[in-house]
């Protein structure tokens, strides 16, 4: 961008304006408006009134097995031309922006040949989307998918991705994303209860086959769309090509009943869904089709439970055959609780630091002046009021402090960014959200809070703050060995940012961990 504006010419005038819309940086989009009005060349109208372009119909289009959603969004230039934008979302990876594409149709004429080229239109709903809500999935699978390694790819995926999350941001905020099924404990009880009691599963009613109907309906509630009773043939392939190989540490004696009791299994969710027989037929045509490989598989020597974990991350020799030997567990342990440690020194700062963990409650302190420079007190002060209301109608004292001390590392460490232009409401949220993420707020052990409903209370997304939030953890000096601030993994490597809960919580895995490495 640098370069395009040191260059004054009419080619580079019309790159700038595409990048003063597509961009993804807010900051960098306003620094290119900015060039961009001193100059005076004709650009193309659509293109000089690209903000005039509105995003005014959302369709999401899903098929009955809940593998994956299309999203398509109508947007029109100001000029009267038209392009649909043509998002899938696969759930069988966890929600992800799989592929997307962009086409000079409306969405009226793109709806069209995708009906007429649907594989099986008896089994797709295309329905109407709020606009809000499709902003909300939009944001979040592209964020999402962006975290997988390898990436996702394919001919236009995602070398669309400017264009399509600048759709979304045409879109209202405000929305909610999608939302898991719940099945809670008693909810998989009532219902492996009523899957023995029927004719579909009463013939496997014994101890053996209920402990491995407790494996299957892990993976059915915990991963995929979330939803045991809908049973596709990706699914199958997943469960029995990979998770249940590599997952489930058990003889080959106990896991080859899977694909039979899968079978049944696959027959009564069907039934109790009304899903039409011929999908249902495919599906239990899928189990055919990777048992072989199923059962050859947990009998031959791979990597499982801990060890599998490892390979993951890199943190055990693949080239290792005794990783192999299906009797390396305490190896595995070992392994983890090194990879553990190693991530609880992050969080807190070093060796010393996790020693010497404090489990006190942090104090109900006042904001740290010194050092803060007086042209940018004001928009601290700003954010400071912001931060402190949040805290005192979502949170505690103890995360007030927190993220007063956070943001006067912040004005401290770098006043520059605080210097630029930005809305203050998204610098707060960012200082919250920061703190939140190394708490484990967000997590069923660190307060269960979701972060839409943090965001809610400052009126934004997730995603118009997580790059501000990458900006502020730079600029409080905090450092990340992934190269990126990945949002998974916020590590503040300061004890006096963490709450108390979070603190016993690090001792905890701190003292487990040890033994074990």
């Amino acid at each position: 961008m640098q370069t395009f504006a040191e260059v004054d010419r009419l080619e580079t005038s019309a790159l700038l304006a595409a990048i003063a819309q597509l961009a993804p940086d807010e900051l960098l989009r306003a620094r290119t408006r900015r060039n961009l009005a001193d100059r005076r060349h004709a650009l193309p109208e659509w293109l000089s009134r690209l903000a005039e372009a509105e995003a005014y119909r959302c369709v999401e289009m899903v098929h009955v097995l809940g593998d994956g959603d299309n999203l398509i969004v109508g947007v029109r230039l100001e000029d009267g031309q038209e392009l649909a934008v043509v998002v899938y979302v696969d759930h069988n990876l966890g929600t992800v922006a799989k592929d997307a594409f962009v086409v000079p149709e409306s969405i009226e004429e793109m709806l069209a040949i995708m009906r007429e080229h649907a594989e099986a239109p008896r089994d797709t709903e295309w329905r109407a989307l709020d606009p809000a809500d499709a902003r909300e999935r939009i944001t979040e699978a592209v964020e999402h998918g962006s975290m997988m390694f390898p990436p996702l790819e394919s001919e236009s995926w995602p070398a669309c991705r400017p264009l399509v999350e600048w759709a979304a941001r045409l879109l209202p905020v405000g929305g909610v994303g999608y939302e898991r099924p719940e099945w809670g404990e008693d909810d998989k009880a009532a219902l492996t209860e009523s899957f023995f009691a029927s004719e579909f599963g009463a013939a496997f009613d014994d101890r053996g086959h209920r402990d491995l109907f407790e494996s299957i309906l892990w993976f059915a509630t915990d991963y995929g769309p979330g939803d045991p009773l809908r049973w596709s043939p990706t699914a199958v392939e997943i469960l029995l090509s990979d998770w249940i190989p590599r997952k489930i540490v058990a003889p080959a004696e106990f896991l080859s009943a899977a694909p039979e009791l899968l079978r049944a299994f696959i027959a009564y969710a069907h039934a109790a869904r009304r899903i039409r027989p011929g999908l249902t037929a495919e599906t239990l045509a899928a189990v055919d089709e990777w048992e072989p490989d199923y059962q050859r598989s947990i009998r031959s020597p791979r990597l499982q439970g801990p060890a599998a974990l490892l390979a993951a991350v890199g943190a055990i020799d693949l080239d290792d055959p005794s990783w192999l030997s299906g009797g390396n567990e305490f190896a595995a342990l070992h392994n983890i609780g090194k990879v553990m440690l190693a991530s609880l020194r992050r969080a807190v700062g070093g060796e010393e630091a996790l020693a010497a963990l404090p489990v006190e409650a942090l104090p109900d302190e006042a904001f740290v002046w010194d050092g803060i420079p007086e042209d940018i007190a004001a928009k601290v002060s700003e954010i400071l009021t912001r931060c402190d209301r949040c805290c005192d109608e979502l949170l505690d004292v103890e995360y007030r402090t927190a993220c007063r001390r956070y943001l006067a590392k912040v004005a401290t460490g770098d006043p520059e960014v605080l210097r630029r232009r930005g809305r203050a409401d998204t610098a707060a949220a960012a200082v919250c959200w920061t703190i939140g993420k190394a708490n484990d707020l967000f997590t069923p052990t660190g307060g269960a809070m979701l972060v839409k409903d943090l965001m809610a209370h400052f009126r934004l997304t997730q995603s118009s703050v997580s790059q501000r939030a990458t900006t502020l953890m730079r600029a409080a000096g905090v450092e990340s060995d992934w190269g990126i601030y990945p949002a998974w993994d916020v590590q503040l490597g300061d004890p006096d940012l963490l709450v108390a809960s979070r603190r016993r919580r690090i001792i905890e895995l701190r003292d487990r961990f040890v033994k074990s490495a």
